[in-house]
């Protein structure tokens, strides 16, 4: 059990030794991207949002 265990962690350990890690700028502009994105999202919804409702109350709820 205890090898298995330990096979595991010298597995692990050298496939990360194999990932192609980003640098601080890349992961900095993707986390922008990220955030710029969801800004956008959040206002689209925020909008519609706003008017469906200005539509409910103007012609249903008279």
């Amino acid at each position: 059990m205890f090898d298995k265990i330990l096979t595991f962690i010298k597995e692990a350990k050298a496939e990360l030794t194999k990932v192609n890690w980003p640098t601080k700028k890349q992961t900095l502009n993707y986390t922008m991207l990220v955030v710029a994105v969801s800004l956008v999202v959040a206002a689209f919804l925020g909008g519609l949002d706003y008017l469906f409702g200005m539509i409910l109350r103007e012609f249903l709820i008279k």
